[in-house]
């Protein structure tokens, strides 16, 4: 209907314009200071706005802690383990033989042995002898079944809830020992569907049948191999088998496995493994600490080995050397008798071994280091400067053997040569029973300080707090969504737009009103329905009584004491602006009549329980008087004309000189006659209407219409001749103003009190 009101909101209030375009300041209401207004309006608005969508902002916040409670019940608890592992300086075994350090090259950084516990050399051979790369689990309903099957702990396996038989549900087993597949099967699904006393069939991807065997039996066929060792479950459910591929076995665990050094430059490691089933990864866990620590003295012992067989094909060479050099000096002295070296030899002999020595030492360092780094490391670059400052001072003693005799210089040369070789071969010998005990006695560089150890409690948020962040993502959500309905939402809430873009005044706020619906909701039962007279203490009456002030001074300068009210498109409230702004003007003594010139869905008679019959169609057309088609009501000095019978034509019966004639008759009988006039944009009535009018109101509802929509009905009126006096802006949400503290100087409630 009409005159039906929204629950849109504010609260009443009165704006007129004085003689002269100035306007009315509302008795009751106070203008606050621009400062005021500035601070308070921003706040207030925003605590309207909250109070308006506080039911949306409810919901969503519900709506989202029930997302949260659902994920903490399916969510399935991780658990973590962690341990300690402790990287020390190389050690050669028994005695910690310091002296082959250069041999057995730089010490291992923390940061290497980083890389080495995530390589797949260490996470291969743990995935390969915890069979991690087959996957055996039940198969669950979605979302809700693994929830279900934790929860459950009775024996046996649990009765399928909904008559989903095929899912498990609690209690169900499955150990596969053995599975291998063909390569193109590999990181794929299969389903494994239990029988009767462990029997099982296997069907691969395509839903076609594999393999069928049963438990403790290994069966084999199309390529497929699998040892199920035990089977626990209720005869038709399912399981789901997979054999990943090295790669991705590799990056499943991964996944759940970090590792990191514990502060910096301490060469402590920590590594930690998350999982849902706790004795699980504590093994796993314990796994990859002890199968890191025994490649590791693998290693340690591989180089000790390897520098060994260096060494072991050097001394048969030097050994031939030594025989060679003894014979050759032997052989000497036999042919020149007995040569004995003098005290100054014997010195210079001396002083030749020990660089000759020094010389050899370093070259098979130098040989060593080769094998593992580029002439240009540092450490090979300081053995080449050694070298040549050794070439220097072999050759300052070379230039005090050139002044010996030849018999001494030969006997000197010959005897350097036995000294040089026999020192050498002995030192390489003991070295090479050094490398032999290192590598008997090899523990390696790591050591395991804290075995695997997990957490009595899940790792992650807890519930609380999961519905804690739920909750608070539920309010930001739902602010969200009031941002995006508002940016979306162009409709007018605020009086003050259309003064401000239209530059007409807003002569009142109606405030909605909870009577007046419960009115139209009785006014079959009742035959009348006007709020004015049945809740005459309703806010929404008490803002036509400030209209009915403003109206006085609207219409001084009209040349005719007639009012028109429409509105832009139906439903905005016109009808039931003008049958109570009647009423009140009634009351205070004045003679009224209010016209329904809406010939096509006019309904004003209703509210006053009179009938359609006899009205403006019937005068226009010479059927009826004046005094025939005025109607007396139950409100007294009230009158009512009625649209009469709806005519085929409204427009061409509106633009009739009798309508004129009628309106001026009722001017000069009445002291104001109000018109209830069609939509604007909807029909052309409203602006033949308004040239025979003193002064014409446009109702707008809130959140009803885009201020376009008004505009566009002012401009219509205007090219018909028609002015528009002002506006009267209606249903406004009362309780929303409440919050809206520091709005500007519309807002006003005064209510009477016995």
């Amino acid at each position: 209907m009409d005159n039906n009101q929204s629950n849109s909101s504010f609260s009443a209030s009165g704006v007129a314009n004085r003689p002269g375009g100035q306007q009315m300041q509302p008795l009751s209401a106070q203008r606050e200071s621009p400062e005021d207004e500035e601070e308070g309006l921003a706040l207030g608005e925003i605590v309207a706005v909250l109070m308006d969508y506080r039911w949306l902002i409810a919901a969503v916040s519900l709506f989202a802690l029930l997302l949260g409670l659902a994920w903490v019940f399916i969510a399935t608890p991780v658990y973590r383990a962690d341990g300690l592992l402790q990287v020390e300086e190389k050690s050669s075994g028994i005695g910690a033989l310091k002296d082959l350090a250069p041999l057995l090259g730089d010490e291992t950084t923390a940061s290497a042995e980083l890389e080495i516990l995530s390589s797949r050399m260490i996470l291969g051979r743990v995935i390969e002898k915890l069979k991690l790369d087959i996957v055996a689990v039940p198969r669950t309903l979605p979302l809700i079944g693994r929830a279900v099957a934790r929860r459950y702990d009775g024996e046996g396996p649990n009765s399928p809830l909904l008559g989903l038989s095929s899912f498990a549900w609690g209690g169900e087993r499955i150990q596969v020992d053995s599975l291998q597949v063909p390569e193109v099967a590999l990181d794929t699904d299969l389903i494994l569907i239990a029988g009767e006393n462990g029997a099982f069939e296997l069907f691969d991807g395509d839903d076609q049948s594999v393999l069928k065997g049963k438990a403790g039996e290994r069966v084999s066929g199309r390529g497929y191999s699998l040892f199920v060792a035990q089977i626990v479950a209720r005869p038709g459910t399912q399981f789901r088998l997979s054999k990943l591929s090295a790669e991705m076995a590799v990056d499943e665990l991964r996944k759940n496995y970090s590792v990191k050094e514990r502060g910096k430059k301490t060469s402590i490691i920590e590594v930690s493994l998350l999982g849902p089933v706790p004795a699980e990864i504590a093994v796993v866990l314990d796994d990859i600490m002890n199968t890191y620590v025994r490649q590791n003295v693998e290693r340690r012992s591989a180089e000790a080995e390897k520098t060994l067989k260096f060494l072991e094909t050097q001394l048969p060479v030097l050994k031939t050397q030594v025989d060679s050099a003894e014979a050759a000096y032997n052989n000497y002295r036999q042919s020149r008798g007995s040569l004995d070296l003098s005290l100054e030899t014997q010195g210079v002999l001396k002083s030749l071994v020990e660089v000759e020595n020094a010389v050899v030492l370093l070259k098979q360092e130098r040989d060593e280091l080769r094998q593992n780094f580029t002439a240009e490391h540092p450490r090979i670059q300081a053995v080449d400067n050694k070298l040549k400052r050794l070439a220097e001072r072999r050759k300052e003693f070379e230039a005090d053997v050139s002044a010996l005799p030849d018999t001494q210089q030969t006997v000197l040369r010959l005897a350097r040569d036995v000294e040089v070789s026999n020192r050498l071969y002995t030192e390489l010998l003991n070295t090479a029973q050094q490398l032999r005990v290192s590598k008997a006695g090899t523990v390696g560089d790591v050591r395991v300080i804290d075995s695997a150890a997990v957490a009595r409690e899940p790792v992650g948020a807890k519930p609380v707090v999961i519905l804690s962040i739920a909750l608070l993502l539920g309010l930001l959500l739902s602010m969200v969504v009031i941002w995006l309905l508002r940016s979306l939402r162009i409709v007018v809430e605020d009086p003050e737009i259309i003064e401000s873009q239209l530059g007409l005044p807003v002569y009142a706020t109606i405030p909605h009103s909870k009577d007046e619906l419960e009115l139209q909701r009785t006014v079959r039962s009742t035959g009348r329905a006007l709020l004015a007279v049945d809740f005459p203490e309703d806010d929404a009456v008490e803002s036509l009584r400030g209209l009915r002030t403003t109206l006085h001074f609207a219409l001084l300068d009209a040349q005719r004491n007639s009012l028109l009210i429409t509105g832009s498109s139906p439903g905005l409230g016109k009808s039931f602006v003008a049958e109570n702004l009647c009423v009140v003007l009634a009351q205070v003594g004045k003679r009224m009549v209010v016209v329904d010139a809406d010939l096509r869905r006019g309904h004003l008679h209703k509210a006053f329980g009179l009938e359609r019959a006899v009205g403006v169609s019937e005068y226009v057309a010479g059927q009826a008087s004046l005094e025939a088609i005025l109607k007396t009501t139950f409100v007294p000095n009230l009158y009512v004309v009625s649209t009469g019978q709806i005519p085929p034509n409204p427009s061409e019966l509106l633009m009739h000189k009798a309508f004129g004639q009628l309106l001026a008759e009722l001017g000069a009988s009445f002291d104001t006659v109000i018109v209830d006039a069609p939509p604007v944009l909807a029909v052309s009535d409203a602006a033949i209407i308004g040239r025979h009018v003193g002064a014409t109101l446009m109702v707008a509802r809130s959140g009803k219409h885009p201020i376009r929509e008004l505009e566009q009905a002012v401009k219509r009126l205007h090219q018909a001749g028609v002015e528009v006096k002002g506006f009267v802006f209606n249903d406004l949400n009362v309780n929303r103003q409440r919050y809206r503290y520091g709005y500007k100087g519309y807002v006003y409630r005064y209510s009477y009190k016995g």
